[in-house]
């Protein structure tokens, strides 16, 4: 299982919010900022905290990344409250907006998300409907289009079941795969493109699911209007310069919009919910 392990006082640190350029506004709020762990923390902080720390320049808000090693562990944090803003993927937010309220303030409009059934470049595999009963790689069980997702459409497209092997994260699903350590591994399409080319060279996609709208960034209906109105202006501010976009399309939004609960709801008619494994909240 390939999951970086960090202790609390260097995760503590490298979430910490950098430093680097002018802020123009007083800092007036800190909230923390959870992110859905599809890659390695240490990817996670790269990919964010820009992003973050650009924010605070325009706002003076600080979004202080919260740090979650699975997804699990993560939907604990956003289903009990913990996140004051979070980025999820898009069945994420309907158990979000049902269990606390959490409001969509943007997505990418530029893409669909859907599942990816990816195997060696070599694999005799032609089809997804030869897999039926062997072991997958799956990030977990409630990753959207890389597991759920993706299961659903193997069995109503294809009518088989796959044995899951969860591995953590969508960077652990592609490894497993190219070292030949399981035959077949589910994925997103973002989060393929972004692997190695030591790794994505190795592979290829044999199957790809239904597409649905893809992950937005939400807040949690206790921060006061002003701050999230501020935020969400300043994220899409930033997709109207070339500075902005750059770091935007790195998680990846390449095309930022406002978003609303509205636009997730036909997502409860796909019968996902059969796949969904809820994990008990311990206080």
């Amino acid at each position: 299982m390939l999951v970086l392990l960090f202790s609390s006082q260097l995760l503590a640190e490298k979430l910490a919010p950098t430093s680097n350029g002018p802020i123009t506004k007083q800092t007036t709020s800190v909230y923390t900022f959870g992110v859905v762990p599809q890659y390695h923390n240490r990817k996670i902080i790269r990919i964010w905290r820009p992003i973050l720390d650009e924010i605070r320049k325009q706002t003076g808000i600080v979004l202080n990344l919260a740090g979650a090693p699975t997804i699990p562990a993560f939907e604990k944090k956003f289903m009990k409250g913990e996140l004051d803003f979070a980025y999820m993927n898009p069945y994420h937010i309907l158990k979000a907006s049902n269990s606390q309220g959490y409001i969509p303030l943007v997505r990418d409009g530029s893409r669909k998300l859907r599942g990816i059934l990816v195997v060696r470049k070599n694999s005799p595999y032609k089809s997804a409907a030869e897999l039926n009963g062997q072991v997958v790689a799956l990030p977990s069980p409630n990753a959207l289009g890389a597991s759920m997702l993706l299961r659903a459409d193997l069995e109503s497209t294809f009518g088989i079941q796959v044995k899951p092997k969860y591995v953590q994260t969508h960077s652990s699903v592609y490894l497993h795969v190219a070292k030949g350590l399981v035959v077949a591994g589910g994925g997103v399409m973002s989060t393929f493109m972004s692997q190695k080319p030591e790794i994505k060279d190795r592979l290829r996609v044999l199957f790809t699911t239904r597409g649905t709208i893809p992950h937005p960034i939400v807040a949690h209906p206790r921060v006061p209007r002003r701050d999230i109105k501020e935020i969400k202006s300043a994220l899409l501010a930033m997709g109207k310069t070339p500075e902005g976009r750059a770091l935007l399309a790195e998680i990846p939004i390449k095309d930022i919009q406002p978003s609303s609960i509205n636009e997730y709801k036909a997502l409860a008619g796909w019968g996902l919910d059969r796949y969904y494994i809820q994990k008990k909240l311990h206080k």
